[in-house]
């Protein structure tokens, strides 16, 4: 089995981004093919990076940057859980990228994104993309967008996906398994 971090990237009090990622880990699970992990960044709560020395050295001093280390390294695949905030994804994403550069490299990532309104997140999609390509994560063309968040938000707080979007992380998942094992050859040959 292949091991699978969902990463929700929101911090903020009454956020949506746990809710979502609870959804796409049992979905994960269901799947049968990943060891699944949810990381919460609001959790979490990674410093703003505060590493004295380039991440591209993977001379870590601080504990929190250590843990983190390993618990990417670890990983297969990566799904990012995000919200769009002024056209970008958030800040807390981003720091939790730039701690690293090694342990991110030639592996997949799935992108489920969502907003309160009609855009889906998809443009936090876009500025997202561009950073993993320079970490040398391979984003996939296969992603969740969800549009107008909170209509598939019960009154229990859980996240309750129609057809289409079960469709599309199915998919998702399909593709993160199939490039897990095309990335392994180029991961093996650094």
């Amino acid at each position: 089995m292949y091991k699978l971090k969902i990463i929700s990237s929101t911090v903020r009090p009454g956020r949506k981004g746990p809710i979502v990622a609870d959804w796409l880990t049992e979905a994960a699970r269901q799947h049968g093919e990943f060891e699944v992990e949810f990381l919460d960044l609001g959790k979490i709560n990674l410093p703003v990076m505060n590493e004295a020395i380039h991440p591209v050295m993977r001379q870590y001093e601080h504990e929190h940057t250590k843990q983190w280390s390993a618990k990417i390294d670890e990983a297969d695949a990566f799904i990012f859980v995000t919200a769009e905030y002024d056209y970008s994804y958030p800040a807390s994403l981003k720091n939790a990228l730039e701690y690293l550069v090694h342990e991110w490299a030639y592996k997949p990532v799935g992108i489920v994104s969502y907003s309160a309104g009609a855009f889906a997140g998809v443009r936090a999609v876009m500025s997202l993309k561009s950073d993993l390509l320079s970490l040398k994560a391979i984003s996939l063309g296969e992603m969740v967008n969800v549009p107008m968040v909170q209509q598939f938000i019960n009154e229990e707080n859980q996240f309750v996906a129609d057809e289409r979007l079960n469709t599309a992380a199915a998919l998702m998942l399909k593709q993160l398994v199939r490039w897990k094992k095309c990335l392994k050859a180029i991961k093996e040959d650094r």
